[in-house]
């Protein structure tokens, strides 16, 4: 018989790892984070789960607002960025400071290949708000310029998994599945500038961004996955 490998046991010292999943309307990633999660949780790490916009009963009623009703690009943003915020003090850097791996289905890049580059809005205003909203950890009492000085620390992730999937591909896939919300009705060109904007945020972090080929049949796909966090040293091999 053979002797299943020990769970993967996080040190004492964790301070968490925050991974976060990207990709276009249809490229397949929700269907993967979940059993990331079951896999992670196998091997000994303690997961939290959560999504953006939401996360929070504040962030979730932000969403709805943004899935569903016509608003600028502008108002389109700071309601993101407002649900961000209180997802990150209620939920994230609290998971985080637990040593736990937080698993979120979106975060700010998805910000900037949509609102950016989907919708055209000014990038330099996007990348303020990043700062602002994203200080590290999170305090009642930053201010503007607290927020914007060296000693700031901007929340970003450990690690990005970009499920990278062509426009056409991924509106094919979501033909007929279900009611389309705001954003999956949007043209097919709209989703060929969000999957730019994914490309250029890739090119600026390559450090942590992974792209996965999300074209190939699911379980490829998954595999993908796991050979990622494998190499992060997150999951041992089965």
């Amino acid at each position: 018989m053979t002797t299943p490998p020990a769970p993967h046991q996080p040190p004492a010292s964790a301070t968490g790892c925050f991974i976060t999943f990207e990709g276009i309307d249809g490229a397949g990633k929700s269907s993967h984070i979940e059993p990331l999660a079951q896999a992670l949780r196998a091997q000994g790490w303690a997961v939290r789960l959560t999504r953006e916009p939401g996360g929070t009963p504040l962030a979730e009623q932000l969403r709805t607002l943004l899935l569903q009703q016509p608003m600028d690009a502008l108002t389109e943003a700071l309601l993101m960025f407002a649900a961000r915020r209180d997802h990150l003090q209620m939920v994230i850097e609290p998971a985080l400071a637990q040593g736990q791996v937080v698993l979120c289905d979106r975060y700010t890049d998805a910000t900037f290949a949509y609102q950016g580059h989907g919708r055209g809005f000014d990038l330099q205003v996007l990348q303020t708000l990043e700062q602002w909203v994203q200080a590290s950890p999170p305090s009642s009492l930053d201010t503007p310029a607290n927020l914007a000085s060296p000693a700031s620390t901007v929340r970003q992730p450990d690690l990005t998994l970009w499920f990278d999937l062509p426009a056409a591909t991924a509106a094919a896939r979501l033909a007929g599945v279900r009611a389309p919300d705001k954003f999956e009705a949007e043209p097919q060109a709209f989703f060929e500038r969000v999957a730019a904007g994914y490309a250029a945020r890739c090119a600026q972090w390559p450090q942590r961004f992974e792209r996965i080929d999300a074209s190939l049949p699911l379980e490829q796909v998954w595999q993908q996955v796991c050979t990622v966090v494998q190499r992060r040293g997150l999951l041992s091999p089965t």
